[in-house]
């Protein structure tokens, strides 16, 4: 009978944490073998739910105490289904001014939810592509860091805005 009662509340606990996230269209992570080289590109397909409502879009990346950065910088790029091509190059912060890491999590992993786009629509039918790779670079060098440690998963996650008190997410 008490195994029957753990099982129940682990059950509903489940229930509760999916029904939380009702704004969630698409949350995907890929992992980083040991180390995310410079020329690795992370890509997702994303087949959006419409063409009509806005969406706010979110890289996730969740790393360990081994990055060893104050910040991350990013190259994404959105491949509509029609052939437009739309290139970002973004600034994270990933560590306070003492060299603490952001972002959330116990132990030594964090995972941080990045602000891309907000209020986007995806007009055209069909699929997305998002290309997601690191463009990091060491103070006074000019080549990139060849393999970045530290980032164990990258991800891409697409809501709905929180709209019920007039407020994006």
């Amino acid at each position: 009978m008490r195994l029957n009662s753990v099982f129940l509340c682990f059950f509903w606990l489940a229930i509760t944490v999916v029904s939380c996230d009702s704004n969630l269209v698409f949350d995907v992570y890929k992992s980083v073998p040991n180390t995310w080289h410079k020329d690795s590109i992370t890509r997702f397909k994303i087949h959006p739910p419409d063409s009509i409502n806005p969406y706010n879009l979110f890289i996730n990346i969740r790393n360990t105490n081994a990055y060893k950065y104050n910040n991350l910088f990013l190259i994404v790029e959105i491949v509509f289904p029609h052939g437009k091509t739309v290139k970002d190059t973004l600034e994270y912060r990933m560590a306070d001014p003492s060299g603490k890491l952001l972002g959330t999590g116990l132990m030594g992993v964090k995972e941080n939810k990045l602000w891309y786009k907000e209020q986007v629509v995806f007009k055209e039918a069909g699929e997305y592509l998002v290309n997601i790779q690191h463009a990091m670079r060491e103070n006074g060098k000019v080549n990139g860091v060849v393999e970045l440690e530290g980032v164990t998963d990258v991800g891409f996650r697409i809501e709905k805005p929180n709209t019920e008190d007039g407020h994006l997410n």
